[in-house]
């Protein structure tokens, strides 16, 4: 289980999270949902453990150790996987290098086309560049495609529809079955309502705190009646960061 126990993170006076908590178990997928400036994209940095998001209060707990100060390298290490809502293009190296991390990993010719039949892409790709010659949405499918590869423990899919069309949902959602038949814990980080709907359990989050948990088209359902309407400004008030 990764749980979150009341992270804040605070820039310029505003906290951006704000007693944040949260709980994810094995092997299921969740989806936190908002729209855009809540703090979604934040709390992804935070749990993967970037430099620039290491400072703040609260904890983060993987099966009942305290991760706090774990580099990005190590929490990897124990598992821990971040999909980029802007996957990265890599000048020089080859798709099959990128799935098979140069040659660590060994997957035989018949496994590297099956794991790319699954995000829709075909043998043609393992030869290609992780460049501009891609698409960004065929950046993001390979994204996927080496999640699956790593098998890890905790994956956080930042905006996994980036870049892609409405009819690669399908696609989107059998990486997610793949992901939690193998005891993946997966968490969704999307603005997105039919993202949502993919997903076990619900979070909606807003002004850096998750203000409901459940179904997740009861959360739908709450974020479209009550956060498309609402004249918020998507960002935490300056003033007492501390309510």
């Amino acid at each position: 289980m990764l749980e979150v126990k009341d992270i804040k993170l605070v820039r310029d006076g505003r906290a951006i999270l704000n007693c944040l908590s949260a709980q994810f178990e094995k092997g299921k997928v969740y989806a936190v949902l908002g729209n855009n400036g809540v703090g979604k994209s934040t709390l992804s940095y935070v749990l993967m453990g970037l430099e620039s998001h290491r400072d703040y209060d609260g904890s983060i707990v993987l099966d009942g150790v305290r991760i706090n100060d774990l580099s990005v390298p190590e929490r990897a290490k124990k598992g821990i996987t971040l999909g980029w809502q802007e996957p990265a293009r890599f000048t020089g190296l080859t798709v099959k290098e990128y799935l098979t991390l140069g040659g660590k990993i060994r997957l035989s010719s018949e496994e590297l086309l099956e794991v790319l039949a699954v995000v829709g892409l075909n043998g043609d790709y393992l030869d290609r560049f992780v460049d501009d010659t891609l698409s960004g949405g065929e950046r993001k499918r390979i994204e996927l495609a080496s999640i699956m590869i790593v098998d890890p423990h905790v994956v956080i899919l930042d905006e996994p529809d980036s870049g892609i069309d409405i009819m690669s949902m399908e696609m989107i959602e059998n990486v997610l079955e793949k992901l939690k038949d193998k005891g993946t814990t997966v968490i969704i980080i999307t603005h997105r309502e039919e993202i949502a709907r993919m997903a076990d359990e619900a979070y909606l989050l807003c002004g850096g705190r998750m203000l409901a948990s459940g179904e997740p088209e009861e959360i739908v359902q709450f974020y479209r009646k009550l956060c498309d309407k609402c004249q918020h400004i998507n960002e935490p008030v300056r003033g007492d960061i501390s309510t």
